[in-house]
């Protein structure tokens, strides 16, 4: 169980780096979700069973969702087709 707690906390925090390293956008976005579901975890480990369907439902749903139709909306991602019309591929 101590392992487990260590390897979340290490993980939440790896993460936390990465998204502020990433430069892909999309990449950075899943990277914030899986942290938001560790620290999930790490509250279900900790018995505030109240507190992770929080984390899960805000952090990892709705949170991640709103950037993501945000960063959509200001054409920060692109679809694969989108790329490919860019290129002149049809």
């Amino acid at each position: 169980m101590e392992a487990l707690s260590t390897l979340l906390l290490l993980f939440i925090l790896v993460s936390a780096v990465a998204v502020s390293l990433v430069k892909d956008l999309l990449s950075a976005i899943i990277l914030f979700m899986a942290q938001s579901t560790a620290m999930a975890v790490v509250w279900i480990l900790l018995r505030s069973p109240d507190l992770a369907i929080t984390e899960a439902a805000v952090g990892s749903g709705i949170t991640t969702l709103l950037i993501f139709v945000t960063l959509k909306k200001l054409h920060a991602i692109h679809t694969q087709k989108e790329v490919e019309n860019r290129d002149g591929k049809d």
